[in-house]
């Protein structure tokens, strides 16, 4: 039996692999090609926030502030949160620089790690990586459908398939109110069925039952009132638009009376995106591990969030947004075995023997690479037939060979690897007689 490392990865955070790294590359750029296309900025904020930040904007009830927040103290007697979610930050920077002097509105997209406290399990994890994109200083219903576009837009160039979208309105300060009563009151007197989370959140924040997974709980909350039937005019117009406007897009979308979310500063619209990554199986709930056969994967979700900024310490800004799990995104994309296109592989190879030589390799590596023609070695290696071998490897097509009497006499030799040929060329005119092979090719 192997014996256990002292040092691992602290559990529920993982190295990001070579392997994986082409599929982290891969999502970051269909991101970034996509938010170009929008004509979204990036924005980075700190790892570190105020902590408070987070229990005003997230919610003291929700369970990312209750659970699974990462605290510390600083020496100085701050106390900062490692940060769980993206949306609070990025309000705070739009307030803090005063992005509502700029053109309006505000576009604005993020790609990187967050924290939090969780139970690990297959796609989620204590640090993992989100892509987001947020519109602020806009309140028309038509910025809603458009954000559920990017997102599903992005799925789609990841070549997932079988998508669906889940919408619901939560209401706002108007008729929310309402609601929580009639949802207080019906759970009330099923209060000792909920489970003991459920129990803390009906306390607090009722609609936060909606949000729970728990089995008994979903058996109870799937006969509670629904918000849709009791909507103010203005939170039911909205609705009415946003539902209209995906329905011009041709999205595929359901409507989820119950989905909620799991922040306290959604208005109106909220959203999430699944992708059935096991079309042959129908028989598992949402959410759960592909490999314990599951249909659908939640990517990820958002909504409008128009109050947020007056929660945080601001004034009112109409906004929406949403993320995506890039963990989530690789989950599913390898459930359905997507392969990328090969990156393009070395183009020649150059193979040294002896000191003077590899010192003269160096210097021609690097005017390849100005020249932008990929070229492998293994400088560390002196056998000439250690090299020819991972050349050959490699599929490359030609070898430059320079050795001691080829450094001296200011000359490299270029083999081809198919027919066996060899040149000999002078040392300062090899790379244009690269370039010309390898446009002959």
């Amino acid at each position: 039996m192997a014996k256990k490392l002292r040092f691992q990865s602290p559990t529920g955070m993982h190295d990001i692999l070579p392997e994986e790294q082409y599929y982290f590359q891969r999502i970051n750029k269909v991101s970034e090609h996509i938010a170009g296309f929008y004509d979204f900025k990036k924005i980075d904020t700190p790892i570190l926030e105020d902590a408070e930040l987070f229990s005003r904007g997230v919610g003291l009830s929700t369970d990312i502030v209750q659970k699974q927040m990462y605290v510390l103290k600083t020496r100085g007697g701050d106390f900062l949160a490692l940060r769980p979610e993206c949306t609070a930050p990025i309000v705070r920077s739009f307030l803090q620089h005063g992005m509502f002097n700029l053109p309006q509105p505000v576009k604005l997209w993020y790609f990187g790690p967050f924290f939090r406290a969780e139970h690990p399990q297959a796609g989620r994890y204590r640090q993992f990586w989100q892509v987001g994109f947020e519109i602020l200083e806009e309140k028309s219903s038509v910025v809603d459908a458009q954000m559920i576009q990017i997102f599903y837009n992005i799925l789609q160039e990841l070549r997932l398939k079988n998508l669906i979208v889940e919408v619901n309105s939560i209401g706002d300060s108007q008729c929310r109110p309402y609601y929580k009563k009639l949802l207080t009151s019906y759970l009330k007197v099923r209060e000792s069925a909920l489970c003991l989370d459920c129990k803390r959140r009906f306390r607090k924040n009722p609609l936060r039952v909606l949000d729970c997974k728990d089995e008994k709980c979903q058996q109870i909350k799937s006969q509670a009132p629904q918000i849709l039937d009791h909507l103010c005019d203005e939170c039911n117009h909205h609705f009415k638009e946003v539902l209209e406007f995906l329905d011009e897009l041709e999205l595929p979308y359901r409507l989820n009376s119950h989905l909620v979310r799991g922040l306290d500063y959604y208005t109106k619209t909220v959203f999430e995106i699944f992708s059935d990554v096991n079309p042959d199986k129908k028989n598992a709930a949402n959410g759960s591990q592909v490999n314990e056969g599951m249909t659908s994967l939640a990517m990820g979700g958002g909504g409008r969030y128009d109050a947020l900024a007056k929660l945080i310490g601001g004034r009112d800004v109409a906004a929406v947004g949403g993320a995506m799990g890039v963990e989530r995104i690789i989950q599913a994309m390898k459930a359905r075995r997507i392969k990328f296109a090969e990156e393009a592989s070395a183009q020649i190879f150059i193979a040294q023997l002896g000191n003077l030589a590899k010192r003269k390799s160096l210097k021609i590596l690097e005017e390849f690479r100005k020249e932008k023609i990929t070229a492998a070695e293994t400088f560390g290696k002196d056998s000439l037939k250690f090299q020819l071998n991972k050349a050959n490897k490699l599929g490359v097509r030609y070898v430059l060979i320079l050795g001691q009497k080829e450094a001296l006499e200011k000359t490299i030799l270029i083999k081809d690897m198919i027919s066996g040929k060899q040149d000999t060329v002078k040392l300062d005119k090899i790379v244009d007689e690269i370039k010309k092979r390898l446009k002959r090719r």
